[in-house]
């Protein structure tokens, strides 16, 4: 689905990736971690086609996205969504008139059949009143929840999430989690995540990769990632306070 081959990249003189190799399979949830500068957010932008490598190639499916342009680049970029860290939302627009701004952006469907779209992806992620209220309404969680249904508004194939669960507290953090399983499980999306929160990353993730100073250093299920032996993988573990020992062990070995 996304594979990335040899990737390096420079920003301000200093390498944030360096030859990054990695494969992204259909209707998984990759998640990617590591400390601030590792490089998570810069790959997140690469398969989209923010940034262009210096060096290596970006694949969406059988597209190379970073050598496409114009409408080939369109056409790649709509099979994304993406769910940006603040959510994004304009504070003057209502839930509905943010959420349904890409299919208006595309001018090829009725106003009511856009809010019918609106409100059925408002349900699904549990905001089904709020049609009508203004981000300056509704609580941080609320917020990346309508991030969210603006995300799967067109039917991605895809979802970007950009710390989803950065800044909530730690019970609206679990709530983003089962959201964005859910959502894998009903749509059928394959699910890219960056996170800091590790906790999150064991609850969502079908494998877990860490990079570290631009170098992947670690790719593997939650269950290997908290039994990893790199030392940066355990310091990671240990900050957060997570051992073996956690949910995600026992229902291994249950």
């Amino acid at each position: 689905m996304i594979r990335f081959e040899k990737v390096s990249k420079r920003l301000s003189g200093r390498v944030v990736l360096n030859e990054i190799e990695y494969s992204i399979e259909p209707g998984e949830t990759f998640v990617i971690v590591g400390a601030s500068g590792a490089g998570k957010s810069v790959s997140l932008k690469h398969m989209v086609r923010l940034l262009t490598p210096d060096s290596g190639r970006v694949w969406v499916g059988e597209d190379c996205v970073s050598e496409a342009r114009g409408e080939s680049l369109d056409r790649i970029r709509e099979r994304f969504g993406f769910l940006f860290q603040s959510a994004a939302l304009m504070q003057w627009l209502s839930v509905g008139d943010n959420v349904g701004l890409p299919l208006r952006m595309k001018k090829d469907m009725s106003d009511d059949q856009i809010d019918d779209l609106v409100r059925e992806k408002l349900a699904m992620v549990n905001l089904g009143d709020a049609f009508d209220k203004h981000p300056g309404q509704l609580s941080g969680g609320m917020r990346k929840r309508v991030g969210l249904a603006r995300a799967i508004i067109t039917d991605p194939e895809i979802i970007l999430y950009d710390e989803p669960t950065s800044g909530l507290d730690p019970v609206t953090s679990r709530t983003i989690d089962r959201l964005i399983n859910r959502l894998r499980e009903e749509l059928g999306v394959t699910s890219v995540v960056v996170t800091h929160d590790l906790h999150s990353a064991l609850a969502i993730g079908s494998r877990i990769a860490m990079l570290h100073e631009g170098r992947m250093v670690e790719m593997s299920t939650p269950q290997e990632f908290v039994k990893s032996k790199n030392e940066f993988v355990q310091g990671f573990l240990e900050a957060q306070y997570i051992t073996t020992q956690g949910d995600w062990e026992k229902s291994e070995t249950a």
